[in-house]
């Protein structure tokens, strides 16, 4: 029997055990599979309770009853946590990270030198099964506890292997990056507003729009620059467009909001 713990459950983690359980139920191949949870809010852990979850009375519980142990808890909280549960792990714990700026060697640090860490970088639409996560190991996590670690987020969407040392440079490439299109798309609805288009008609083709633009970016075979030219005709509107927005700074203004998201990233996990 192989147990996997999670520790909080919050929006992000609540999504994830809410998507492996579902993901377990549906398969024969995954019934060995014993799932805990634990989270520090009496109310959350009822919540878990009447939910059928087997929701265990701490986090020294969860290390000493799991293999593969789950933090969803805020990077703040961790180091703490960390401490409390340290002596309990064993050579065999595989510990998977859902905090933004935490680092291997954070874990590390705070557990044992040859610790076995998973990092993942998880991003909001995981609510609705269509996360995009980031993931990365460190040298002391075998390819099988990789795999096992992937397929617990994958119940919830796709999770793309990055370098264990770039996980805090893809944050805002899928984990911020939501925030920033949901402002981008308030700027649009705003502007249908102010022309007296009802904002629920311009919100529903503005998201189908993405949606159909997401799919032209992975399954059309064109590049980027293509897929732009391919739109912008000579002496067009969306010509026009694209050189107000490129005037305004606007690749700029996006890089630096990267750059920003990276910064933050860094001074979380120092």
């Amino acid at each position: 029997m192989t147990a996997l713990g999670f520790i909080g459950a919050g929006n992000m983690g609540f999504a994830l055990i809410k998507g492996f359980q579902n993901w377990v139920s549906a398969s024969d191949k995954l019934r060995k599979i014993k799932l805990h949870v634990y989270d520090a809010l009496p109310e959350k852990r009822e919540e878990l309770t009447n939910l059928k979850f087997s929701v265990l009375g701490s986090e020294i519980e969860i290390a000493k009853s799991c293999k593969y142990i789950v933090f969803a808890c805020k990077p703040q909280q961790l180091s703490e946590l960390l401490g409390k549960i340290k002596p309990h792990l064993t050579q065999d714990s595989v510990l998977i990270s859902l905090c933004a700026g935490i680092s291997a060697e954070f874990i590390c640090k705070r557990t044992s030198a040859d610790a076995k860490v998973v990092l993942v970088m998880p991003n909001m639409p995981m609510l609705l099964g269509e996360g995009a996560s980031a993931i990365a190991r460190n040298e002391a996590v075998s390819g099988k506890e990789f795999d096992f670690a992937r397929s617990v987020i994958e119940s919830c969407g796709t999770a793309e292997v990055v370098p264990l040392d770039k996980m805090n440079e893809i944050i805002c490439i899928n984990a911020s990056s939501p925030a920033f299109i949901y402002l981008f798309s308030k700027c649009f609805t705003d502007y249908a507003a102010e022309q007296g288009i009802d904002e629920k008609v311009a919100l529903n083709l503005f998201a189908k729009t993405l949606t159909g633009a997401s799919k032209m970016l992975t399954e059309s075979g064109f590049g980027i620059d293509e897929l732009i030219a391919q739109v912008s005709s000579k002496g067009g509107t969306t010509l026009a467009g694209l050189e107000a927005l490129r005037s305004g700074g606007f690749e700029q203004i996006v890089k630096n909001a990267c750059e920003a998201c990276t910064k933050r990233a860094h001074e979380l996990g120092g």
